[in-house]
């Protein structure tokens, strides 16, 4: 293939591809996870850097400011760290409404203040009108990881358990619906939160081997990502798997599989299970974990391997989504 694709960014096979052929080896990195963990004498940080073009720029339940900060506070919070400081970067097509911006400035310190992080330093560039769409958003965070605080996929051990923190599907779903004039007879909003307090949570409170924010390419990508770099096969029961109504409805009335769609207040966990009663209770405890549920297990089988158990008793394999199912969700 010799031009990007849409597809290049959605999170699912084609993007890892390209991450893995080009940029991994171009940069000689080492294991990719949402952030990179940095040594220093005294110090482990946590380094991660994103950036945000979702369409459209407002949606219920939050806007593109709203994504960029929590977004960044997830997938420093999903490394074990905890996560202190941001920048924000933005590019401005010319004739963006300068009250929009405000809305969406706003909303980025309202969110920043609720994770508890700053914005410390950031630039600003402005583009021909027609070349930017609005507004697009980079940023960097860090954030700093105690002392024996590892999570790694690389520790995922046969046994363990596979949980997410609570109903999946809302926010690519509510995207979907903002684009399409779609509404539903209970309101449909994004989850997009910041997940750093519940991630501090559960690691003092268990043995967590691995955690994502299932985003581009929802929990399926996750789990297939753990499982090829564990080498581990990874077993989920399709019943235990929390989706809200409206999430299922939309999904079955469009052919699609919530397991593929985006979340941005959702994580996904692999945890021992002799600690998996009490990680439950704790993460129920926290506002974003309230729906928490243990979906599936590590399983002694052909590694790289996810497979679902469905609700009629069948089983199917959960791969690496080829194209997306919607692009520029984040």
């Amino acid at each position: 293939m010799d031009r990007i694709l849409m597809a290049h960014g959605g999170g699912g096979r084609l993007m890892h591809e390209l991450i893995e052929r080009l940029f991994k080896t171009a940069f000689g990195m080492g294991e990719l996870n949402d952030s990179a963990i940095l040594n220093f004498p005294g110090n482990r940080l946590a380094l991660t850097t994103d950036s945000f073009v979702v369409s459209p720029l407002f949606f219920p339940g939050g806007n593109i400011g709203t994504l960029a900060i929590n977004g960044t506070v997830n997938d420093i919070a999903v490394s074990g760290a905890v996560p202190l400081y941001l920048t924000a970067g933005f590019i401005i097509e010319e004739g963006f409404p300068v009250s929009e911006l405000s809305l969406i400035v706003e909303s980025m310190a309202k969110a920043a203040k609720e994770a508890g992080v700053r914005v410390v330093t950031g630039d600003t560039k402005v583009v021909n009108k027609g070349r930017g769409d609005g507004v697009f958003i980079n940023t960097a965070g860090v954030g700093l990881l105690e002392d024996g605080v590892n999570i790694s996929p690389l520790l995922i051990k046969d046994g363990d358990v596979v949980l997410v923190n609570g109903d999946i599907g809302s926010h690519g779903t509510c995207i979907m619906a903002a684009r399409n004039g779609l509404t539903f007879a209970e309101p449909l909003l994004s989850d997009c939160r910041p997940l750093n307090g519940l991630t501090q949570l559960m690691i003092k409170s268990a043995a967590v081997r691995f955690m994502r924010d299932s985003t581009r390419g929802g929990v399926a990508a996750t789990l297939k990502e753990a499982a090829v770099a564990s080498s581990k096969c990874i077993k989920i029961k399709e019943s235990a798997i929390p989706v809200s109504s409206q999430v299922r409805g939309a999904c079955e009335l469009l052919g699609l599989d919530p397991m593929y769609i985006a979340n941005e207040g959702v994580l996904t966990a692999i945890a021992d299970k002799a600690d998996a009663e009490a990680l439950i209770d704790r993460m129920r405890s926290h506002m974003y974990g309230v729906n928490a549920a243990v979906i599936g297990e590590v399983i002694s089988g052909p590694p790289g391997l996810v497979t679902v158990e469905t609700s009629i008793g069948g089983t199917r394999i959960l791969d690496m989504p080829l194209y997306e199912q919607l692009p520029r969700i984040c």
